[in-house]
C-alpha cells in the first residue's frame, strides 16, 4: 500500500518561501503549504544525486516497509535517513525517478 506524499520538481531558479538544507545540497520550498504536495527543489552544485532526480520530476510515496518497497526495484539512492524518523530511497520506473518513504515511529 502507497500514499502520495509530494512531487518534486526539479528547477534552477529561485521560488518563494526557499528552505536551505545544507545537510542534503539542496534548497525546498514546504510541499505541505499547497493541497497537491507541490515541492520546487534546487540542487546545490556539489549534490551527490543521479542526474535523473537532480533534472526530472519525481513523485514520493509513503510505504510502510522501505526494504519491502524496493526489493526487485531498480535503486537509484540507497536507503538513507534524511531527517529523524523519515527513511528514504529513491527507484527509477520506466525512466523517471521515484522517492519511497518509510516514516519510522
Amino acid at each position: 500500500m502507497m500514499k502520495f506524499n509530494h512531487i518534486g520538481i526539479p528547477t534552477k531558479g529561485s521560488f518563494p518561501g526557499e528552505i536551505d538544507l545544507p545537510h542534503l545540497k539542496m534548497t525546498v520550498s514546504d510541499h505541505e503549504n499547497n493541497p497537491y504536495g507541490i515541492q520546487w527543489q534546487r540542487y546545490w552544485k556539489d549534490a551527490p544525486y543521479p542526474d535523473l532526480v537532480k533534472t526530472v520530476p519525481h513523485v514520493a510515496f509513503e510505504v510502510k516497509d522501505l526494504a519491502e518497497a524496493i526489493r526487485g526495484q531498480t535503486v537509484i539512492i540507497p536507503p538513507n535517513s534524511p531527517s529523524d524518523g523519515l527513511l528514504v530511497a529513491f527507484i527509477e520506473v520506466n525512466g523517471a525517478p521515484v522517492e519511497l518513504m518509510e516514516y519510522c515511529q
